[in-house]
């Protein structure tokens, strides 16, 4: 466990905490508490296939679904299809060239509102359908948690609504994902 921490460089207190309380990487991901940490695991290279990645980014998005407009929304769509093999490169290719239309369009937003943070966790499936899935996972996941916080003017309820999202990204990764630590202890 602590070699493979090590290697992918985690922090000092994610390695003091996993020490304390874990004995396999398998134990970190089912005790982790952590939104943050469990993505920065999930989004480490091999841990999750490329479509677990792909699917997650989406899901992000889909967190704000209701600030969404609909070239974010027909992306996210089409990015899961692909991911799932029901959609061809050139259909992707196709919606993130609509949807960075429209992006340039909303350009004016400003970059706190929750509809632009909203939009910027759907424009991360862009990059999960090409080569940087786990990165736009990452970002998507960080998108997702912002908005859900951007949204509500009520400082409480927007701690609360942002705990809210990480709390359904963990539950998403946990039951929609086999996590692969490559028989590391």
């Amino acid at each position: 466990m602590i070699n493979w921490l090590e290697k992918n460089n985690a922090c000092k207190e994610g390695i003091d905490w996993c020490k304390e309380n874990c004995d396999t990487m398998e134990d970190v991901w089912d005790k982790l508490k952590r939104v943050d940490w469990l993505v920065w695991v999930a989004t480490r290279k091999g841990v999750l296939t490329d479509k677990e990645l792909r699917l997650f980014a989406c899901f992000c998005a889909r967190q704000n679904w209701h600030l969404l407009t609909g070239e974010s929304r027909n992306a996210i769509e089409v990015a899961e299809r692909f991911a799932n093999g029901n959609a061809t490169k050139g259909e992707l290719k196709a919606a993130d060239a609509a949807f960075d239309a429209a992006d340039a369009a909303d350009a004016a937003f400003d970059a706190a509102d929750a509809a632009h943070a909203a939009d910027a966790a759907a424009a991360a499936y862009a990059y999960a359908a090409y080569a940087a899935y786990a990165a736009a996972a990452y970002d998507a996941a960080d998108a997702a948690v912002y908005a859900a916080y951007a949204a509500d003017a009520d400082a409480a309820d927007a701690d609360a609504a942002a705990a809210a999202a990480g709390k359904e990204q963990m539950e998403w990764l946990r039951d929609n994902t086999t996590p692969n630590f490559g028989g590391t202890k």
